[in-house]
């Protein structure tokens, strides 16, 4: 088989004929034995590089704190002028810290890629001289791909059959508008925006239909070539946004303490590696290295809960927004209604029903070939008419536009053009209307069918508009859909689906407003606001918002509840008021025209039966059209939400209180409190707990409405069980001091109080109920137990000497245990004051 070495590169110029001879194919197609061997010679048609060293990677990737690099390089100074058994312990707990973040990691990774592997795009390609659906990863040089509206182009082509083909490439040249696309050769020096002949990867097709020649794939396409040096990156969601700003507030603080820890310790003539190695050990406790584990495996663990509910994620990070969404913005068939579109009547000018209405109905929409659709799959399946004294010779393809399609048949040597499409756009179209007296003038009738229109659309049912005329010409173009005449109107009904209402009614209870925007006429949408139990329903139509100007949107867009007779790009204007004015907006959709929305909304949502661009720009995707399993998959993301904020305030609480309170003890003590491997240690022992957080059960009330991230929320909250812990700590302090401890036994002793206490304090603070009325996950519990044994017997066993602790007398375990009780007691009499103080 002879392929081409090099890519072709000026394919844009070569006629087809040797075009289809350079890749050695035909309009066939290529054959499965073909297919093989060219996708192991060009290799799969992605433009990520496959990464073999991924886990080695992750591993390393958990050193990449500075504090953590900062405190390895001092470890491994002392292993040569100091204690080496110190240093190794040092390294030995932060790699096991490192492991276990690393595990968490790599689990989380692997079951996000076995969910991405459910949601595929895939192409319409003729192989073995048939037309199959096939992944857009395995599409090679020499396939031939079929073209829809909807359809993504896979990889670089060039025309070979067109009809009315619009494609919207601004993701590549940035021009907003669709530019139709022809098989025809251009000069070799036509730039990518006037490549009239060539389809692009990455870019979409908005109207009409198609077939090309595959050239160039995964990074040998002009998508491929500049994907490395655009780095694009998705918009950073809220969470992100606050995940961020956390750390950048403990930064500060961190940097700080750590600094200020270090050099007092100086000041006072300690050991400057000794001082170094407390301070920055101090630091690894008071920084939540286990955050962007924890992170992910909530996150991949409410992904792998979401699955079960037919919810697959695409963008992990869109987890919590749905979690945190007060708007979801809707459209209605097969969302709120069955999306089965059946047909009500056929009616004539006059009202009455009417065979040829239905007849020319059924030549429309069984002889287009643009896309697939509900209302006309309903028109095929309603009444089957014997078609073969017909012959399609022409169609101009539906367009969102245009609202309407049009085809041209022939019968006993009559060319006859039929039209079908949204009654307003219809009528605009025609100059003369068939009644049952005859052919009038369309002025003549135009207020009843207005009327009648208006009527059927107030009982929520969608009205089409049919029109004809007869040519003597073999093709149409759009220009030749004037001086038409008005035959009738198709009525389609498309009930709401089975509890719909109560859908509606419990996303209402969770705390979500429905925003319903939809192509249909006012009269229509106010039907189906009544219908689905929106009570004094408020309606902007697409021609009022089209008046308004953002201010004003800004103002109003709260208070609406339905946006009627919208066109599809005011959708994304929809969407960026509603954000703009403060709220955290998911979109549903999966039409050609939905994608900008998905794409500015916080949530985009599409389903698996969605158009290519649709399911490409939503963040995540639903297996069944349903809102019940969105129901749930809000639940989820509250949950996960929940149990991420659960691991923070457990890092700000009893974590930085007890390092703050070392740090300021260490001023005043002739000794260290703890030695920097027994600082390690016990940050280690309290994280473990923390990571089975993502299994933990969550409250109630944390589900049933959304929360948002606040940074001022947790700054406060650290403030106040920070310095309750700290407290708690001096107290802890001078007890030992006015009892005459030994350093040994101070260590060991505060070692006890801290662990025990960090570990217990995680069951006060993961709930806002009192810890005893709310039953926390069986891991979490499981964990806690097996830390606070191995806290106790560790003094006990042969790594008591390794870790330089002492054996503190009995009765000292009965002070500290009566401290700890009554930190966990205080900690329940702050709570119930913080959460009623302070609003969240």
């Amino acid at each position: 088989m002879s392929l081409p070495r090099e890519p072709v590169d000026i394919f844009w110029h070569i006629p087809q004929s040797e075009l289809l001879q350079k890749f050695n194919t035909s309009s066939e197609g290529l054959t499965s034995d073909e297919v093989d061997t060219r996708l192991q010679y060009y290799g799969p048609n992605s433009l990520k590089k496959q990464k073999s060293s991924g886990a080695f990677i992750l591993f390393l990737s958990q050193f990449k704190s500075p504090i953590i690099l900062i405190l390895l390089f001092a470890a491994g100074l002392s292993l040569f002028l100091l204690d080496s058994t110190d240093a190794l312990i040092i390294f030995a707990i932060i790699f096991l810290s490192s492991l276990l973040g690393f595990w968490q990691e790599h689990q989380a990774s692997n079951s996000i890629k076995r969910l991405l592997a459910m949601i595929r795009i895939t192409v319409t390609v003729i192989r073995d001289k048939v037309q199959k659906e096939v992944a857009s990863e395995n599409i090679v040089p020499g396939d031939i791909i079929i073209l829809s509206a909807g359809s993504k182009i896979p990889a670089d082509c060039s025309i070979l059959e067109s009809k009315d083909l619009f494609v919207n490439e601004a993701v590549l040249t940035g021009e907003t508008y669709p530019v139709e696309k022809i098989a025809r050769t251009v000069p070799h020096d036509t730039p990518i925006s006037k490549r009239i002949n060539s389809l692009f990867m990455g870019t979409s097709v908005v109207s009409g239909s198609g077939k090309a020649l595959v050239v160039k794939t995964g990074q040998e396409t002009e998508f491929g070539k500049i994907s490395d040096k655009l780095r694009l990156r998705a918009p950073e969601t809220e969470f992100e946004h606050g995940v961020r700003r956390f750390g950048y507030f403990l930064m500060q603080v961190t940097s700080v303490l750590v600094i200020t820890i270090f050099a007092i310790n100086v000041y006072f003539s300690r050991p400057v590696l000794e001082s170094l190695l407390f301070a920055l050990a101090l630091a690894v406790g008071l920084t939540p290295q286990l955050l962007p584990a924890i992170i992910s495996v909530n996150l991949s663990h409410g992904a792998r809960r979401m699955a079960t509910q037919k919810v697959i994620v695409k963008r992990l990070s869109s987890i919590e927004n749905l979690g945190s969404m007060n708007i979801l913005c809707s459209d209605k068939t097969g969302t709120l209604t069955e999306g089965t579109v059946r047909i009500r009547s056929f009616l004539d000018t006059s009202g009455n029903e009417n065979e040829k209405v239905l007849l020319y109905a059924y030549l429309n929409a069984f002889y287009e070939t643009g896309f697939t659709n509900p209302i006309d799959e309903a028109i095929r399946i309603h009444q089957k008419f014997d078609l073969s004294s017909y012959t399609k010779l022409d169609e101009v393809p539906y367009d969102f536009n245009r609202k309407r399609i049009t085809i041209l048949v022939s019968k006993e040597k009559k060319y006859t053009m039929i039209s079908k499409g949204a009654l307003l756009n219809i009528l605009p179209t025609c100059s003369l209307a068939e009644t049952p007296q005859g052919i009038v003038q369309i002025s003549q009738v135009k207020g009843s069918l207005i009327e009648r229109f208006e009527e059927l659309s107030q009982q929520g049912l969608r009205v089409l508009g049919i029109s004809y005329k007869e040519i003597n010409s073999v093709t149409i173009t759009r220009a030749d859909e004037a001086s038409m005449t008005f035959l009738g109107f198709l009525v389609l009904h498309d009930p709401l689906k089975d509890g719909i209402v109560e859908t509606v009614e419990r996303l209402k209870n969770l705390g979500v407003s429905l925003k319903v925007i939809t192509g249909d006429n006012r009269l229509v949408a106010s039907s189906l606001g009544s219908q689905i139990g929106l009570s004094n329903v408020k309606i902007l139509t697409g021609t009022e918002l089209s008046h308004l100007s953002n201010e004003a949107l800004y103002q109003q867009v709260n208070n609406i509840d339905i946006f009627s007779e919208v066109e599809p790009n005011q959708k994304e204007r929809i969407v960026t008021a509603l954000k703009i004015s403060g709220n955290v907006v998911g979109c549903i959709g999966d039409g050609i025209n939905d994608s900008p929305a998905l794409h500015s909304a916080d949530v985009g949502i599409s389903v698996d039966s969605a158009v290519d661009v649709a399911k490409e720009a939503a963040d995540i995707v639903l297996l069944e059209r349903n809102l019940d399993v969105l129901v749930e998959g809000v639940r989820e993301g509250r949950r996960t939400f929940a149990n991420t904020l659960k691991y923070v305030f457990m890092a700000t609480s009893a974590n930085f209180g007890n390092m703050f309170s070392m740090a300021g003890v260490s001023l005043f003590l002739s000794f260290l409190p703890l030695l920097p491997k027994q600082i390690l240690l016990t940050n280690l022992l309290t994280d473990l707990p923390e990571t089975t957080i993502a299994t933990d059960n969550v409250d109630l009330e944390l589900v049933n409405r959304p929360h948002r991230w606040d940074i001022r929320f947790i700054r406060k909250f650290m403030m106040a069980f920070g310095i309750l812990s700290s407290v708690f700590d001096f107290l802890t302090f001078g007890t030992l001091l006015a009892i005459g401890a030994t350093v040994e036994e101070f260590r060991t002793a505060w070692f006890l109080e801290s662990v025990v206490s960090a570990s217990l304090i995680v069951l006060v603070v993961r709930t806002r109920k009192p810890f005893f009325k709310s039953r926390p996950g069986k891991h979490l519990i499981i964990s806690t137990i097996v830390v606070i044994a191995v806290t106790l017997l560790l003094p006990l066993t042969v790594l008591q000497k390794v870790f330089e602790f002492g054996l503190p007398p009995t009765w000292f375990l009965g002070v500290i245990g009566a401290i700890i009780a009554a930190y966990v007691i205080s900690a329940e009499i702050m709570k119930k004051y913080f959460y009623k103080k302070v609003r969240v």
